[in-house]
């Protein structure tokens, strides 16, 4: 694994691990909200994703190693879209694979852009403005005590700013890339009605994957990997043609 960065069009600098194991297609793996590409769930995801396809996972903005401040999707697809740009010019296809306001962001990317091979959003919300965010409640408060790392919790840096949002309900019938939505059917974080009706909405090639006791985001891949792994596989590489 190789950290490099990258110069957002904002002038922002921009932090992702390349795990690169000579495929000639790259998952490009997208952080929600206080998690970053060297969390455990992540660096271990991406690690399982690397033995059939190259892999980036990145730092939005005020996160990690990453410059500038969190602005909750309103600038993070400057974010990304600096990812993609150097993906393009290494790997045939490009795929996405956002978590929570990480899946907002890939979304929103897909229906701007029509290069992206395939998508996988979970956990992400139709408008961030009725995300629940049940933290008091145990599905919420466990996990993230579980998964607490010193290093990622003092590097997160907000933006105290609020901008204009793209919803991602509003743009989730102009996504062209087959796109993959999961949710758990506990989680209090993003209630799974948001992904439902993303998937209603969405007229690409889709699939809905509910996780039965499944909670928020990346704990879905932390709680069954083996299925999320396959999952997330068999979504990669199915033919829809």
């Amino acid at each position: 694994m190789e950290q490099l960065f990258i110069k957002t069009a904002d002038n922002v600098k921009i932090a992702f691990n390349l795990y690169q194991t000579g495929h000639k297609n790259v998952v490009i793996i997208c952080p929600g909200w206080f998690m970053t590409k060297d969390s455990k769930a992540f660096s271990t995801l991406a690690e399982d994703l690397s033995e059939k396809y190259d892999v980036i996972a990145m730092d939005f903005r005020g996160h990690g190693k990453s410059g500038g401040l969190y602005t909750f999707t309103s600038k993070e697809l400057l974010d990304l879209d600096a990812v993609v740009d150097f993906a393009r010019g290494n790997y045939e296809k490009i795929n996405l694979a956002g978590f929570s306001l990480g899946g907002a962001v890939v979304l929103i990317y897909g229906a701007q852009n029509s290069d992206i091979n395939r998508i996988i959003a979970v956990s992400a919300p139709s408008d961030f403005y009725k995300i629940e965010n049940k933290m008091w409640h145990p599905n919420a408060w466990i996990p993230t005590f579980k998964k607490f790392e010193p290093k990622r919790w003092v590097s997160v840096r907000p933006s105290p700013v609020i901008r204009k949002k793209i919803k991602p309900l509003d743009i989730a019938d102009k996504i062209k890339a087959p796109t993959l939505f999961v949710t758990g059917s506990e989680d209090v974080t993003v209630y799974p009605w948001h992904t439902k009706k993303l998937y209603e909405k969405a007229v690409c090639p889709k699939k809905l994957e509910i996780f039965e006791n499944g909670i928020h985001a990346e704990d879905l891949f932390l709680s069954e990997p083996e299925r999320f792994l396959n999952l997330c596989f068999d979504w990669l590489e199915k033919d829809f043609d």
